[in-house]
């Protein structure tokens, strides 16, 4: 796997065929997402056909996510496929937008990082408050979600942003058919 920078990426999306695909969830794409981009969130069936296609498809791939995380999760996969080299931007849509390239913005949502760290406190409070009002058992609420932020900071993969990621709200049907790719 390759990581390259936003200024390398953009170079090479003008100068070869390459195709840059977004992994973020749709509403976050549909936030802001650098304006060559296209959606393939990563764990959806449109990213398993990107997999299965993998290994014949010879286009360069430069995948992209909020800021670089995500993207070398996807370039994993993608090898695993037998994807030959796929390419990882270091540092996300929030490097590109701060490199100053273009970029397309709609509304603003709230990130799914943003709503995990919600969720998950929002747990832990209510297990310590069940376990001291209601039943002491209610306190392996906190620690199952506690150990599932240590899980998720080990392995950088987090069950419930995968979850939350698939929730009606985080769910935006593109604007256009040009923000989707044809996998």
């Amino acid at each position: 796997m390759q990581i390259i920078t936003p200024q390398a990426a953009q170079k090479r999306l003008q100068e070869s065929g390459a195709r840059l695909i977004d992994v973020r969830t749709p509403a976050e794409f549909q936030e802001v997402h650098a304006e060559q981009a296209c959606n393939v969130p990563l764990g959806s069936d449109e990213f398993s056909a990107l997999c299965k296609a993998a290994s014949q498809d010879d286009t360069t791939v430069l995948l992209i996510c909020k800021s670089g995380s995500r993207s070398a999760q996807a370039c994993k996969q993608l090898q695993q496929a037998g994807m030959a080299d796929p390419i990882s931007v270091d540092g996300g849509t929030q490097a590109w937008d701060a490199a100053g390239l273009p970029v397309l913005r709609g509304k603003k949502v709230m990130s799914l990082e943003r709503q995990v760290r919600i969720a998950a406190g929002s747990l832990v409070l209510l297990g310590v408050l069940l376990s001291v009002f209601v039943s002491p058992w209610f306190v392996w609420l906190s620690g199952f979600i506690g150990a599932g932020l240590v899980f998720a900071g080990v392995t950088d993969t987090c069950g419930m942003g995968m979850m939350l990621a698939k929730m009606p709200w985080n769910q935006v049907k593109p604007a256009s058919s040009a923000e989707t790719c044809a996998v």
